[in-house]
């Protein structure tokens, strides 16, 4: 058996828990074509034992991990990336013309991270931050295509939750590794029938008019499936990106009319969770509004801060 809520989905492609806060929240992704693997994201510096031992279960040896694939440097997703790589003799980091300087030389996103968390926060949730040597590093602008040993991934530039995101589009799976840019979606939350899909918009450069351009792009595509980061595989691709789009905008609302609330983050957070309590009971009415507010509250509060940045940034131009 598969280490503890891993989970083998298709072509090759196995859904990886990080174990970030609580199971099932974050994922990773490796992927096996042949005798060749690679991980999309990584988690933070605490999941590289878990993507080790999982090689290691699989058979699979270091050696003959040729990728590793951030989405974006949140550190949920690119965290343990320099760890990972030092592990990995023969892979190349492949990042976003963005992200690849934060990843090579990691002291100012290290800062900004401790500036938000706090020292000791960023230290029991991230860890420690790896470089990786810059020689070792692919940029992927936009629509690079990789021959990942005869199976072709094409890399998106899609902005929306952050500038520095890319997608990667799986030509055999006809799926989309969507790091957080199709939203959050709980399996924990799904009834036989539908799945539940939330933006996240954690600071900070939530942009939604770039968001909805990158779902159109994602729908361009046609695929079957998107693999998110949290959590795991959905399908029901075309309703989930309409459910998306509106709640793009529903969370535009929320916040611009708190603009000039004096408790505007009070505000914000009450709003969403509100909103969100009354959305999913419309998908799952099995869930209760404590449930709700426990799942979802890591997300409702950084969601409040990204909305807060957001509504900063364009007051002010």
């Amino acid at each position: 058996m598969l280490p503890p809520n891993h989970q083998d989905l298709v072509d090759g492609i196995t859904c990886v828990d990080t174990n970030y806060y609580r199971p099932e929240l974050a994922a990773c992704y490796l992927v096996t074509q042949g005798d060749q693997a690679a991980f999309v994201d990584t988690g933070t510096y605490y999941s590289v034992p878990k993507l080790l031992e999982l090689l290691n279960f699989k058979g699979i040896p270091l050696d003959k991990v040729s990728y590793v694939m951030p989405t974006h440097v949140h550190l949920d997703h690119a965290g343990g990336a320099g760890e990972l790589m030092r592990n990995l003799p023969n892979a190349k980091l492949i990042a976003h013309p963005r992200a690849a300087r934060h990843l090579i030389a990691p002291e100012k996103l290290t800062a900004g991270v401790i500036a938000v968390y706090g020292e000791k926060d960023y230290q029991e949730s991230f860890g420690t931050l790896i470089p990786v040597a810059e020689e070792r590093v692919i940029i992927a602008d936009d629509e690079f295509t990789l021959d990942f040993n005869g199976r072709v991934l094409v890399f998106i530039d899609s902005p929306g939750h952050a500038r520095h995101h890319y997608s990667v589009f799986d030509t055999m799976s006809k799926g989309f590794f969507t790091g957080d840019t199709f939203g959050l979606s709980y399996r924990e939350l799904d009834t036989a029938d539908a799945a539940y899909v939330l933006p996240t918009t954690t600071p900070t450069q939530f942009d939604p008019q770039a968001w909805h351009a990158t779902i159109d792009r994602y729908l361009g595509y046609q695929p079957e499936r998107m693999f998110l980061t949290h959590y795991g595989m959905v399908s029901d691709v075309p309703r989930l990106a309409s459910d998306l789009h509106r709640r793009i905008d529903d969370f535009v609302d929320i916040a611009s009319s708190a603009t000039d609330a004096s408790d505007r983050h009070e505000t914000i957070l009450r709003s969403l969770t509100d909103y969100v309590i009354r959305d999913l009971a419309d998908v799952n009415p099995l869930i209760s509004a404590e449930r709700c507010k426990e799942i979802f509250e890591l997300d409702l509060e950084l969601n409040t801060q990204g909305l807060e940045v957001w509504l900063d940034r364009t007051t002010t131009q």
